[in-house]
């Protein structure tokens, strides 16, 4: 649902990398690897991840559209290198066909895409589908919505996030008006929450549902201020940009729901309470609260906007939950692999990338520029830039 701004990832969890390539990024935008480095080492914290993030140091090589420290308006390619694969790629990952036969997985793990991906391809090995289904390839997301974020700070919008719940830990979610260090607090706690007291029940959680070889789940909240009003359109179903939100986000593996504003809450509240009043400060409209999260009609309104993402439970587990053999057909116990007891606060940093692809793209759309001085301009002409 992207309308000008383009991007493509590829690779396996295992493969020998991960690459990207985001197209339509307007030139004249200062990018160094050491910028994007910073969030994808956010990326890889967090109380509750696996083994995996001991083994890999996330660190993007910029191939093209960069020089002298500036994009340059053409297609911007990354790499990033997978360090596990040197332990996999002689036998299980070899891209030629190994000399001794690999044994096939054929235990689908149940909520994971094992089953109905080798459905859908018709596969008798499931690894052809676990190792691009792997949430692995989400730390390229979050490397392309990094060159998002550093456009975006051009024009003074902001892009933070952190987590509100982990299992039945739930903190109270008070208004948030400046995030120019939210980050910087949420990353100062190991799940991302802003309460600390919480942090600690929170990461006793995750260490009892280890224990137990169980994973657990969540809910972040990711937020953008400085937003100009009127990206996105009623016009079309395809252009609202909440729908482009909500389907950014729910493509992060493992998301079940999207909220915007007040999400679930506004279906017991009467519309006297979900409505935010209309008031005049100085010469400017605003509105009083901000129940809708800054997204009225499909567009945004100028408000913050403010998206809460649930996660399931990851379901590659420890202990892992009854199957069938896809060959054999008959019933055992689910492929295991390694896995995170939480990736919540980790997630919560994806969906930071999302929002900013999302957000730069309906940017560009509504006020064009192939360069970053013509985008200033033109939302200056507007006033949607002071």
């Amino acid at each position: 649902m992207l309308q000008h701004l383009n991007f493509l990832t590829a690779g396996e969890s295992h493969g020998k990398g991960l690459s990207g390539i985001l197209e339509g990024f307007p030139a004249g935008v200062p990018l160094s690897e050491d910028i994007i480095a910073h969030d994808l080492g956010r990326r890889q914290k967090g109380h509750g991840r696996g083994g995996r993030m001991k083994i890999e140091q996330d660190r993007a090589e910029i191939l093209s559209g960069l020089r002298h420290g500036k994009t340059l308006g053409s297609p911007i390619a990354l790499w990033i290198k997978n360090n596990d694969w040197e332990n996999w790629k002689t036998e299980v990952m070899a891209h030629e066909k190994p000399v001794n036969d690999i044994p096939a997985v054929t235990l689908p793990r149940p909520g994971h895409a094992d089953l109905a991906g080798v459905q859908k391809f018709g596969f008798t090995d499931i690894r052809n589908v676990l190792e691009r289904s792997s949430a692995r390839e989400t730390a390229m997301r979050v490397a392309l919505g990094s060159i998002c974020r550093v456009f975006l700070r051009e024009l003074d919008i902001e892009i933070a996030s952190h987590v509100v719940q982990i299992g039945p830990v739930k903190t109270v979610c008070e208004v948030i008006e400046d995030l120019n260090e939210l980050n910087e607090q949420a990353d100062r706690s190991a799940v991302r929450c802003l309460d600390l007291k919480l942090t600690q029940k929170m990461m006793a959680h995750i260490d009892d549902t280890r224990r137990q070889g169980d994973s657990v789940g969540g809910i972040f909240e990711v937020l953008a201020s400085g937003v100009p009003a009127g990206l996105g359109s009623y016009t079309h179903w395809d252009r609202k940009l909440d729908a482009r939100v909500a389907a950014a986000m729910i493509s992060i593996n493992a998301m079940k729901t999207v909220s915007i504003g007040d999400g679930l809450d506004v279906a017991t509240a009467p519309g006297s309470e979900v409505h935010d009043e209309i008031i005049k400060v100085g010469d400017m409209i605003k509105r009083a609260t901000n129940h809708a999260g800054g997204i009225e009609g499909g567009m945004s309104n100028g408000e913050m906007i403010r998206v809460q993402v649930t996660m399931k439970p990851i379901p590659t587990l420890a202990r892992p939950l009854k199957s069938v053999d896809i060959k054999t057909r008959e019933s055992g116990i689910a492929h295991k692999e390694r896995t995170d007891a939480c990736a919540v606060p980790a997630a919560s940093v994806i969906g930071e990338a999302m929002l900013a692809l999302i957000l730069t793209d309906a940017i560009l759309e509504k006020f064009g520029g192939d360069s970053l001085t013509q985008v200033k301009a033109h939302l200056a002409a507007t006033g949607a830039l002071t």
